[in-house]
This record gives C-alpha cells, sequence and structure tokens, in this order.
C-alpha cells in the first residue's frame, strides 16, 4: 500500500513540475518579447531641443500644476524637468534608449525633480497616453502619424505639441516660429484633443 501510494504521489510530483517549468518558460519568453520591444533600435537619432524651444513648447501647451505631462523620446529629459521645475506639474520621461535613460535620471537628481518626474524605458508605440493631459514630440512626421490612434485616446482638452514636425492628415490648432539665440529657428505645432482631421 505503502508503494502504491509513494508512486502515485511521484507520478503527480513530476507532472507539477513539468506544468511549472512550462509556466516558467512561457513568462520567460514573454518577457523576453517584452524585452526586445523595449530594446529596438531608437526610430530616430537623439537631438537635443534648445531649450527656448522647450520652454515655447510648454508654454503654447499652456501647462499647469495638475497637468500630467508626457515626453515621447525624453532624450536627456530637459523637457520632463523644465515642466517640474517651472509649473510643479507632475512629467513622465519615456525612451528605449539605455543611454538617454540614464542621462534623464540624472537631469532629474541634479534638479532634485525626483517627486515630480518619473522616467521610464519603453517603447513610446505601447503606451497608453490616456491618462496625460499633455504630450511633447521631437520625432519625425511618419513617427507623429503612426502615434494618432494613442493620441486620439487622450482626454478632451488634452494638448499635443511637436518641435519641428507635423501630423499628416490632422489640422494644428496653431503652428508658431521659435526665434532661437544663435539665429536659426524653429517651429511648433500644437493640436487639442479631440483632433482634428484635415
Amino acid at each position: 500500500m505503502c508503494r502504491i501510494h509513494l508512486s502515485r504521489f511521484t507520478a503527480a510530483s513530476a507532472l507539477g513540475l513539468v506544468l511549472l517549468s512550462v509556466a516558467v518558460t512561457c513568462l520567460f519568453a514573454a518577457d523576453d518579447k517584452s524585452q526586445e520591444k523595449t530594446d529596438r533600435k531608437p526610430d530616430v537619432i537623439f537631438v537635443p531641443t534648445p531649450q527656448e524651444v522647450v520652454d515655447h513648447m510648454l508654454t503654447l501647451a499652456d501647462v499647469k500644476k495638475d497637468d500630467v505631462v508626457y515626453d515621447l523620446g525624453c532624450g536627456d529629459g530637459r523637457i520632463v524637468v523644465t515642466a517640474a521645475k517651472k509649473y510643479g506639474c507632475k512629467a513622465w520621461g519615456f525612451d528605449i534608449d539605455a543611454d538617454r535613460i540614464k542621462e534623464s535620471l540624472e537631469n532629474v537628481k541634479k534638479n532634485k525633480v525626483e517627486e515630480l518626474v518619473s522616467i521610464k524605458k519603453q517603447d513610446i508605440f505601447t503606451l497608453d497616453l490616456s491618462k496625460a493631459n499633455v504630450v511633447t514630440l521631437y520625432l519625425l512626421p511618419d513617427l507623429n502619424v503612426k502615434l494618432i490612434p494613442q493620441l486620439e485616446k487622450m482626454k478632451d482638452g488634452s494638448r499635443i505639441v511637436s518641435n519641428s514636425f507635423d501630423m499628416k492628415g490632422v489640422k494644428p490648432k496653431k503652428v508658431e516660429t521659435v526665434k532661437l539665440k544663435d539665429g536659426g529657428e524653429k517651429t511648433v505645432y500644437l493640436w487639442v484633443t479631440p483632433l482634428e482631421k484635415e
């Protein structure tokens, strides 16, 4: 009787171990796929936004203390740091480049805005933007267009501002030119949700 009982226990244990092994393998596989998306090559090279353009973007977006700002492709974090320091609002920076994440975190710490600013390594095309009411962009035009389905899920009255590049198929509320200290200039676009299709 004892031997029969032991063999049943052993078979059940073996089955349990097999099932556990399969579950763990699936979890690691899912995590690997998620990591692949985060570790893919950035869509654009990092070109810092001049500080006068950062200031203009946030002014054009009419940022207030109770806003939540998302910077998609945050680079060195200068937009979210400025938003937190100047307006006292919560701000999130997202990037898939590990070097940019490191720079952003250093910038946040240097400016002592850790309580207001969060930096996360994440693919911006997988983000839920519904918690933000201000989104800042410095991406290429086709990438802006790719974001439209996500931007359309934002609350009515949310603002999207882009440095230099428009969003084909969506009519901006305002287009303004920023004069740079070096004599150059940049164009800044503003859209307000719900997005107005052209």
